[in-house]
């Protein structure tokens, strides 16, 4: 306790800055589902926008909605990038990029598309993403001999996700 106090002290004179990250001691604990999942979101954040986008007019509210859904948006795509360089970052090494020689192409293909969902609110750009980040945890699961099948997801956008065959 009295550590923490002091740590406490410390920091208003001294004002460290505030750091996040995942854990890089190697727990080898990855899953690209979160990615997967945010970029189902950023699928279904785009369709809302798309209904909005079909009004004559926009009420405040409906405005006040269409901010939150585009910050939203946003958001889960940069938790699809995130999710994904970290798996790439970390947990892919030589044996991977052997298994996997376009892993970099792959990845970088996929920052690419995240971007263009912040760009833009076509849904074909988020149907781009989510297919990367499908071939992303394919190419995951792959490198663990884990075997994945396709099936839509049991909410909306209902759209296709890759899952691991768990026993």
């Amino acid at each position: 306790m009295k550590g923490y106090i002091l740590l406490n002290l410390l920091n208003k004179v001294f004002k460290f800055e505030t750091v996040q990250a995942h854990c890089d001691i190697p727990c080898k604990i990855y899953d690209p589902i979160i990615a997967q999942i945010s970029a189902l979101s950023v699928v279904r954040f785009l369709d809302l926008i798309a209904e909005l986008e079909k009004k004559d007019e926009l009420t405040l509210a409906d405005q006040a909605q269409l901010s939150r859904l585009v910050k939203e948006k946003e958001t889960h795509v940069e938790q699809v990038k995130h999710e994904v360089r970290v798996i790439w970052g970390d947990y892919f090494k030589q044996p991977q990029f052997d298994q996997f020689p376009d892993a970099s192409k792959l990845v970088h293909d996929l920052m690419l598309a995240g971007s263009a969902c912040k760009q833009h609110i076509d849904r074909d750009k988020g149907m781009k993403l989510l297919e990367l980040t499908n071939q992303f945890a394919e190419m995951y699961w792959a490198t663990k001999n884990v075997a994945t099948y396709k099936a839509k997801s049991p909410y909306l956008p209902e759209e296709l996700v890759v899952y691991p065959k768990l026993q």
